[in-house]
């Protein structure tokens, strides 16, 4: 999270306001979502599973590509990587926009309107040996939401405005949240806490991570700007959130959801104590950025908010092995 410039009271408050709320969208209904495709039979649909092996390797991973990019901003020419970025962003932003939008199209979607369905079939070798190597089914639905993808896509890449950029983050965080599945609650603590040291390191131990994510052109945050009562659209002071501040703490607000559903109980108790620790963990982030006026590393705040209190309340309920069972 990071703040560059000096905002009137309003202007600040509304950014931050905007943010948080922003940043709980992608959380809310990609748990939700994250429920309902655990079931799903679509193969595009199915989710990836991120096990104890893959959450201990993960920061290892990401501090590896976060140094790469770094060294590359600093050696190659900027306009060359962002515009190869941006040609990855709009392929992968289209998809994601589409995936997001679909179940909002089905129920919008008029009824006399006929709907075609259409199978996409790649397919390697003949005879017995023959193998599917693409098979993607739609319909004209999904052609709609594919078409206003397109055209959110090509804004993005002509005008790079602060609006298309949120489009296509809040579509990857909630994807993120939707189809990245942790297998247990303790991957899950392994996954945060090591992403925890790793912004914190990156943040405050370095300028790297301040860096790439200033240099970096692609919808890879949410931004609002802190100037929009004074110069309407045309704002150009961003507060800014990377999207893993979202997609990771939300993956594990997503498994809580589905832990409250595996119990049977008709509550949503955990997912209703995590959901309320983001929102405590991302004011106290903004509250201290903005008292120290630095970069503040959300996951600093974030991760012990997110895993400390359901991890009180299942300990007063009594169901502390159940959870990491």
């Amino acid at each position: 999270l990071a703040n560059m410039f000096v905002a009137t009271p309003e202007g600040t408050a509304l950014a931050y306001g905007s943010l948080v709320f922003m940043a709980l969208l992608p959380i809310f209904f990609g748990a939700l979502r994250s429920v309902s495709c655990g079931k799903s039979k679509n193969s595009s649909d199915m989710p990836e599973t991120i096990t104890g092996r893959d959450a201990a390797r993960f920061p290892i991973i990401a501090s590896c590509t976060l140094f790469g990019l770094y060294l590359f901003f600093k050696i190659f020419s900027q306009e060359y990587i962002n515009l190869l970025l941006s040609m990855y962003f709009f392929v992968l932003g289209i998809l994601a926009l589409s995936h997001t939008m679909s179940p909002f199209m089905n129920r919008i979607f008029p009824a006399n309107i006929p709907i075609k369905q259409y199978q996409l079939l790649f397919t390697q070798g003949s005879g017995e040996t023959k193998e599917e190597m693409v098979n993607y089914e739609f319909d004209t639905k999904d052609m709609i939401c594919l078409v206003i993808s397109t055209v959110v896509g090509v804004w993005y890449i002509l005008k790079k405005h602060w609006i298309a950029n949120n489009l296509f983050g809040l579509a990857f965080a909630l994807n993120g949240v939707e189809l990245l599945h942790l297998n247990n609650i303790s991957t899950g603590c392994i996954l945060l806490g090591g992403l925890f040291v790793y912004d914190v390191f990156w943040v405050f131990g370095t300028n790297v991570m301040v860096t790439v994510a200033k240099s970096f052109e692609a919808p890879i945050k949410l931004v609002f700007p802190q100037d929009l009562l004074e110069k309407g659209l045309g704002a150009s002071q961003f507060a800014m959130l990377g999207l893993g501040d979202i997609v990771i703490p939300g993956i594990f607000i997503a498994l809580l959801l589905r832990f409250d559903v595996s119990l049977k109980k008709n509550t949503r108790t955990y997912f209703h104590t995590s959901f309320l620790a983001y929102i405590f963990g991302l004011g106290l982030t903004i509250w201290v950025m903005h008292t120290f006026k630095h970069a503040q590393p959300a996951l600093l705040y974030l991760v012990p908010a997110c895993i400390g209190f359901p991890l009180v309340v299942a300990l007063l309920k009594g169901e502390l092995t159940e959870m990491f069972r």
